[in-house]
């Protein structure tokens, strides 16, 4: 088995700053004859979007018919698992927290920190698992590391967001509440939350397929994250102390960005969504930069 340094992929990273930033001022480049140009041919690039097209969308279908296929009710099950687990949950908890911090109800304010931080977390486990998941074709040229990264991704953000849309319409209709929502923080806390989770997700897939036992690893030491997200409290009950702590959280942010469309009176000051936009690229281009150099070498193995 090949043994890798620790430090190969901050190398790899180094090196290419360091190309893209150095300037040559002594060298002009060289002019290119007409004779040595590749030729232009009118509608490549779009046969070549189209055939990504294709391919992400025979691995999404593959997916659903893999994970949901042969079970009775198919990718129905996609969507009551998850219905189900909020619901019992939501349930029981509001039996030991009678009166929530905002609001009448318990299942409600806890469905709207619940279900940004199941979008962030659903997404970027499984996009972690891409690779693996579709190892068996990516052997073939026409399928990508990247295609599988996307379908992956694509295929849990619809059904996260249409489990999210049926709890939250049916909850609104159930509980005897005047909730006057505001459509922008929503979609802004759930567009927030996909990209947090497809780059955690993409830059998980490098390190697992680089070194197996981080996926061990970050299991463990993300356990705290459902405790520490402010989905049984707000952000503003706790000590300063805490707070300056918890600050550095970006689910943080994203679910107080969430009850602040849920709750018009709910004003979340903290709420940095700068701050969780660039954690969120950062952390993307760091992963997209190890998956272009090591995906060979991860496929490989």
């Amino acid at each position: 088995m090949k043994i890798r340094s620790w430090r190969k992929p901050f190398e790899f990273v180094a090196v290419c700053l360091h190309k893209h930033c150095q300037v040559d001022q002594y060298r002009k480049p060289a002019m290119a004859s007409p004779s040595d140009l590749p030729a232009h041919t009118p509608g490549a690039g779009h046969h070549r979007s189209f055939a990504a097209f294709r391919t992400i969308s025979a691995l999404m279908l593959r997916e659903m018919s893999t994970r949901y296929g042969r079970s009775p009710g198919g990718y129905v099950w996609a969507l009551l698992e998850p219905l189900g687990a909020i619901l019992i949950l939501g349930a029981g908890f509001s039996l030991i927290i009678r009166n929530p911090p905002i609001g009448n109800s318990f299942l409600i304010f806890y469905a709207t920190g619940f279900l940004p931080f199941s979008l962030y977390q659903n997404l970027s486990n499984a996009v972690a698992r891409a690779i693996n998941f579709s190892r068996p074709l990516l052997m073939y040229p026409a399928v990508s590391w990247i295609d599988a990264v996307f379908a992956r991704f694509i295929l849990n953000s619809l059904t996260n967001i249409l489990v999210a849309y049926l709890l939250m319409a049916g909850l609104l209709m159930v509980t005897d509440t005047r909730t006057v929502l505001d459509i922008g923080p929503i979609v802004t806390s759930f567009t927030l939350a996909m990209l947090l989770g497809l780059a955690i997700g993409t830059l998980n897939c490098a390190l697992i397929g680089l070194y197996p036992t981080w996926e061990v690893i970050w299991s463990i030491a993300t356990r705290p994250l459902f405790l520490a997200s402010a989905i049984f409290f707000t952000f503003d009950s706790l000590p300063r102390a805490i707070q300056d702590i918890l600050w550095w959280n970006p689910l943080v942010h994203i679910v107080g960005e969430m009850r602040s469309g849920f709750y018009p009176m709910y004003r979340a000051q903290y709420v940095d969504n700068a701050y969780v936009l660039t954690v969120s690229l950062v952390t993307l281009l760091f992963g997209l930069l190890l998956m272009r150099r090591f995906h060979r070498d991860i496929l490989n193995d």
